[in-house]
């Protein structure tokens, strides 16, 4: 019961103001309303409880759950293996695997790339940086060709606009560095590339000559 003490001013509140109150504080604890008396929650379930009493005797004495496990242990013992001894062993790659960049060469040796830049222009992360110049006879080569390994998305666009397939992502994966600066590729390292996996890009490139 409210005491005139609780209150600063020494007054009670009108009636109306306690049945608001009350009314309010009984609707935010209890939604439903008070639980009648001796209400009490029904009791859980076990999660054997369905079970019939053999089935209880099989689990706890014949361990029937372990043995079950190790049957599917001994089952897959003698399947063959899902895995491969890496890098020992590889599994193989698509022909249209994004890997590594490399710029390729005629089999004159002559370098493929023209400097159209188009690889440059279409890159959306901005990796490769290109300057160029033209020669004697006309032709243009580039004199600088960058590529920022840390920047690219392995998007495959640069490949896709090359129209002389000079430059490609060739299957090569395993070019990880402890270095920034290893990552960032020349001209020369990427005409290197292209030399050590040229029998494998032009293998890829027959493979999926029929889909385009």
């Amino acid at each position: 019961m409210l005491r005139p003490s609780q209150f600063a001013s020494g007054r009670l509140p009108s009636p109306a103001t306690v049945a608001f109150f009350s009314t309010t504080l009984s609707r935010a604890a209890t939604p439903a309303g008070p639980p009648p008396p001796g209400f009490r929650l029904p009791k859980p379930k076990r999660f054997d409880e369905g079970e019939s009493a053999l089935d209880r005797a099989g689990k706890y004495f014949l361990l029937v759950e372990m043995f079950r496990g190790m049957y599917v242990s001994l089952e897959q013992f003698f399947r063959p293996p899902y895995t491969i001894f890496y890098p020992f062993e590889k599994g193989p790659i698509s022909p249209r695997f994004r890997g590594e960049h490399a710029l390729r060469r005629y089999p004159t040796g002559e370098e493929r790339c023209i400097a159209c830049k188009l690889c440059e222009a279409i890159c959306p992360a901005q990796a490769i940086t290109i300057e160029a110049e033209e020669r004697m006879d006309g032709s243009r080569r580039t004199t600088r060709y960058d590529i920022d390994m840390t920047k690219c998305i392995y998007c495959g666009l640069c490949q896709e606009s090359c129209p002389v397939d000079a430059i490609v992502e060739g299957p090569n994966a395993e070019y990880a560095t402890e270095t920034r600066e290893e990552l960032l590729y020349n001209k020369e390292k990427l005409l290197a590339n292209g030399d050590k996996w040229e029998p494998e890009i032009a293998a890829a490139a027959r493979a999926d000559a029929p889909y385009r």
